[in-house]
């Protein structure tokens, strides 16, 4: 059984997708719904002794969160939700400043360009690029990390792919949550866990697709990272709801990581919503799974 608290996490959440997804006769502009999305952000609490400041990540903008006790050497790079259409890091500081605590190290999140107006391939682009601005700026590959939610946690795949087909040292590990890794939604909970998921359905999340391909082909391993050769690829531990449209995209893509000999750890946590996390310092489940990607994190950052 879960929480109270989570209880009212995913009646928040439903709330969020009605006015997210609209109406017929009252379709949701792009620009409407990015005003929205502080009704999915604004969840966590804003944990107490964490700065955040605005940086310029080699030409992409991003927000460095900073714990008053964590170390300034060790970064875990941060990369949104939101469909690859809504969402960016202004709307993320309250959640990297609960990771940065739960690691002990900084967060960079990056505000990485959206579609329509930026379709596939400029967010893996501009991931790509804040990467190695960290390595640019004296960071260690062994001491980053890059993690992720939903298209973010996609993006977070799909960064890695990219690093390693240039040639680019592979970060210490990385954590997807709730990773979008399939294009056209063709994972069985699509449907089976429809009625369980107050945020992410089939047609919205196949419309922002649409968006976000722009005619590109929805098998393109940097966009459905499921249909990727993950050798070579950094540790993995994937974390996603049971409750989630997605559950199967978590599933599915660290099924083939582990295929391809990449050390994978996938949770599942019972009944549990879309980026639950979102929750933290509210949700007990939240900062549990928080406090497990710290866990996680720390001693593969040498922390």
């Amino acid at each position: 059984m879960i929480s109270a608290e989570a209880e009212v996490l995913r009646a928040k959440l439903v709330e969020a997708l009605v006015q997210l997804a609209g109406t017929e006769e009252n379709p949701v502009s792009v620009d409407d719904m990015r005003g929205l999305y502080g009704l999915f952000s604004d969840n966590a609490t804003e944990p107490d002794s964490v700065t955040w400041t605005e940086v310029d990540a080699g030409g992409v903008p991003a927000i460095w969160a900073d714990a008053e006790v964590g170390t300034t050497d060790r970064v875990v790079q941060y990369v949104h939700g939101g469909g690859y259409v809504i969402g960016g890091a202004h709307h993320y500081k309250r959640l990297t400043g609960h990771i940065a605590k739960a690691v002990g190290c900084r967060v960079l999140s990056v505000d990485y360009r959206l579609a329509p107006e930026h379709p596939h391939p400029a967010p893996v682009e501009d991931s790509a690029t804040a990467y190695r601005w960290l390595l640019a700026q004296g960071y260690d590959s062994t001491h980053l990390a890059i993690s992720g939610d939903s298209a973010g946690g996609g993006l977070t795949l799909a960064t890695l792919l990219a690093l390693r087909d240039a040639g680019t040292a592979q970060p210490a590990a990385a954590v997807p949550i709730s990773p979008w890794v399939d294009m056209e939604g063709l994972g069985e909970s699509m449907t089976t866990n429809a009625v369980n998921d107050a945020l992410v359905q089939a047609p919205m999340l196949l419309g922002m697709a649409g968006m976000f391909l722009s005619g590109h082909d929805p098998k393109d391993p940097l966009a459905s990272p499921m249909y990727a050769d993950f050798t070579g690829v950094a540790p993995l531990y994937i974390q996603v709801g049971g409750y989630e449209t997605l559950l199967d995209d978590a599933k599915r893509v660290a099924e083939a990581a582990q295929r391809d000999g990449v050390d994978v750890t996938l949770e599942v946590f019972p009944e549990m919503q879309h980026v639950f996390q979102m929750g933290a310092g509210n949700v007990p489940e939240s900062d549990d799974a928080i406090a497990k990607i710290g866990a996680f994190l720390r001693p593969r950052l040498g922390l």
